[in-house]
């Protein structure tokens, strides 16, 4: 009865990806501006091109060792290496289409801005939606083919976990991609702010300054490459966990249903339903995005992914009527719990990370009095605002839980926690679309001042630029709480594959070692990834200070005084590939390591020790880094005084600190979790003796 959904899925994941197509074909089709404008687009294409070629071929060798690994270590590990590179080359794919769009959509938009700011978001948008649709489609259908392939027409007993080897793939892209392209473009960001805005006392973006190219490079390889493979991992993830579960027995025999596993088959079909539906609902929802004659971009971006929340809740709660019956309509509740508790997270983010609210307000103010004002007011900003994400998450949690387990006594109440992580990502098409129109929108704002365009244009960058920080805010907020309910549904799955069904917490000293190492990893993951940041912007500031001490009047402008902007680039880039490759490595060694010498119940502490600190500590830093950059944006837009007062140095200061916590540590934290918790689940037959 439900054998055609598949194969809706698959219709449901090439639409997107058309759409994909059409809107990279709106965007090109646009004036790309003046020659100037070009030739900087250009640089910054050629830059971000370098970059992505040389990181990948270290993320290609490490594709290999894993598939080695995979083929040698598990049972059929063959097939399950297969659907690790068929992962890993459809997330390669995502970033590489949306890095294509958006670099040459910066100089498109900035042009467009010069006739008004309807026309530079319908832009920028469009790109972003460029990343998002294809990050769905691509992601989904690989999944899709996937199951198709081994759990319908080969009908492998063990056909999720060979599936999971596609998340996997996904994980070590995202993870490499997330944390390389974090590090290169805060690197370039922080070392082009403290020579140039700091140092110099030259503008923001400013031709003079040789890491301007650098930094907008940055933007793309770290703001649409990195966190488009960040939400592709995560959406996928989302799907395989219910799947897995569903395919592990815990749903397969209830009080309801003593005869045999017609639900754990149709558990498996409807997370690849929903996400199919998803699909089709975020076409729908990036086809709302306008923006009125004085209207304000990010209520047109925030309004359409609310709107998109609503249709992929009707539609979710119609296909569990539709594939489950009236009887099973219980467990349409974790899918409302998880798309409600992911806006309410969103409207959480936005609250501490806009400058229309009071905590960013309060920031900037601190800057009145220093540097240590505002990193101290920013700390604490981002520190309250966890409570209220875990509030939600963990309520999310808890009703799932409870109505699944009504809809399907002993063991709903996992699956539904599943559902619920994947309803919170069921619309990522249209949060990486919103989330992805951030980078296009601050390139074009570098472009206009590079360019020396009328300062009106700059205007309207700005405002596109300011919003894309807070939607940036609500993507990673997302991307983090899903990640805490889809590591939480694998870890079930891990403890049904291990026969943990219970632990003694107070008499197994293995599970409290775990637990601790566990709790301590996501604070050496950001000790690692902030001191790579630290590391590479130093050398970026020290090429900038030669450039400007060798050059001649290059500070000073003069005419025919050129910095050389391929230098930064090429020096940022081999930093950036070198200080990924410890803390990506981590990821995949440590659940190894302990699960085979400590023991599974230490490998259980451990994975639950890193899933409640880094998800915390994931929401303090994206919060606390997004307010600090709108506290300095809301003093540059002639709060407080306005540029170049010390009010404004203190702001740049807190804006400095807050990069990577926002942009490279905090967003891996979610990629950590899930990844650790898909090698545990898939290297079970290793930590049995």
């Amino acid at each position: 009865m439900t054998g055609w959904i598949p194969w809706a899925v698959i219709a449901s994941s090439v639409f997107g990806l058309a759409i994909a197509a059409l809107f990279a074909y709106l965007v090109l089709k646009t004036d790309p501006g003046n020659e100037k404008m070009q030739e900087i687009s250009r640089s910054v294409q050629e830059g971000a091109m370098a970059f992505v070629s040389r990181e990948y071929r270290y993320v290609g060798m490490f594709v290999i060792l894993m598939v080695l690994l995979l083929t040698f270590l598990l049972k059929d590990g063959w097939m399950t290496a297969l659907c690790y590179v068929f992962g890993a080359a459809c997330s390669l794919g995502a970033g590489f289409v949306g890095l294509s769009v958006s670099t040459r959509a910066n100089s498109r938009t900035t042009e467009a801005a010069r006739t008004g700011v309807a026309e530079a978001l319908t832009v920028a948008f469009r790109s972003g939606a460029v990343m998002g649709m294809t990050v769905a489609g691509l992601g989904l259908l690989g999944l899709t083919i996937c199951y198709l392939i081994f759990e319908v027409w080969l009908g492998f007993w063990n056909s999720a976990y060979i599936i999971l080897g596609f998340s996997l793939g996904a994980s070590s892209v995202a993870l490499f991609a997330r944390v390389g392209g974090g590090i290169f473009t805060k690197a370039a960001d922080v070392g082009a702010d403290l020579v140039g805005k700091v140092e110099a006392g030259i503008p923001e973006d400013d031709p003079r300054n040789p890491a301007v190219i650098a930094d907008n490079v940055g933007d793309n390889v770290g703001d649409v490459a990195g966190m488009g493979a960040d939400l592709y991992e995560s959406y996928v993830a989302a799907i395989v966990a219910p799947i897995a579960i569903a395919s592990s027995g815990i749903v397969y025999r209830t009080r309801l249903n003593p005869g045999g596993p017609v639900i754990g088959a149709r558990g498996m079909i409807l997370p690849l339903a929903i996400a199919g539906a998803g699909i089709v609902c975020c076409v729908l929802g990036t086809l709302m995005v306008r923006i009125r004659p004085g209207g304000r971009a990010q209520r047109a971006l925030t309004g359409a992914t609310y709107i998109t929340a609503v249709l992929a809740t009707v539609s979710s709660i119609l296909l569990v009527w539709a594939i489950f019956g009236s009887r099973y309509i219980g467990l349409a509740w974790s899918l409302v719990m998880g798309i409600g508790s992911g806006m309410g997270i969103g409207l959480v983010s936005e609250y501490f990370t806009s400058d229309h609210y009071k905590p960013v307000q309060e920031i900037a103010k601190a800057s009145q009095t220093g540097a240590a004002t505002t990193i101290i007011r920013g700390l604490a900003t981002g520190m309250l605002s966890t409570a209220f994400p875990i509030i939600m998450v963990g309520a999310a949690m808890g009703v799932s839980f409870w109505t699944g387990n009504r809809a399907i006594p002993g063991g709903g109440g996992i699956y539904a926690i599943g559902l619920a992580a994947l309803g919170m990502l069921c619309t990522t098409g249209m949060v990486v679309s919103v989330d992805a129109y951030g980078p296009v929108a601050d390139n074009a704002g570098g472009i206009a001042e590079m360019a020396k365009l009328e300062p009106e244009v700059r205007e309207i960058t700005d405002n596109l630029d300011s919003a894309g920080n807070t939607t940036a805010a609500i993507g990673k907020g997302f991307a983090i709480g899903s990640a805490a309910l889809a590591a939480l549904a694998l870890f079930a799955a891990f403890a049904q594959a291990t026969g943990l069904s219970r632990v003694d917490v107070v008499g197994d000293y293995k599970f409290i070692v775990g637990l601790l190492l566990g709790a301590c990893l996501p604070f050496i993951f950001s000790s690692l990834t902030l001191n790579a940041v630290g590391r590479a912007a130093f050398s970026v500031v020290e090429e900038v200070r030669r450039q400007f001490r060798e050059i001649p009047g290059l500070r000073e402008g003069e005419p025919g005084a050129r910095p050389d902007y391929a230098k930064c680039v090429d020096m940022t880039t081999r930093t950036a590939i070198y200080e990924m490759l410890l803390p990506g490595s981590l990821a995949i060694a440590l659940p190894l390591l302990i699960g085979r010498f400590l023991g599974v119940e230490a490998l259980a502490g451990f994975l639950a020790g890193a899933l409640v600190c880094g998800f915390i500590l994931a929401i303090m830093m994206a919060n606390a880094g997004g307010a600090w950059d709108n506290a300095k944006k809301f003093i540059e837009g002639g709060n407080l005084g306005g540029k170049g007062t010390p009010t404004h140095a203190a702001s740049i200061v807190g804006d400095t600190v807050g990069d990577p916590f926002k942009d490279t540590s905090g967003p891996a934290m979610n990629i950590l979790i899930k990844v650790m918790t898909v090698v545990s689940l898939l290297f079970v037959p290793l930590f049995f003796k």
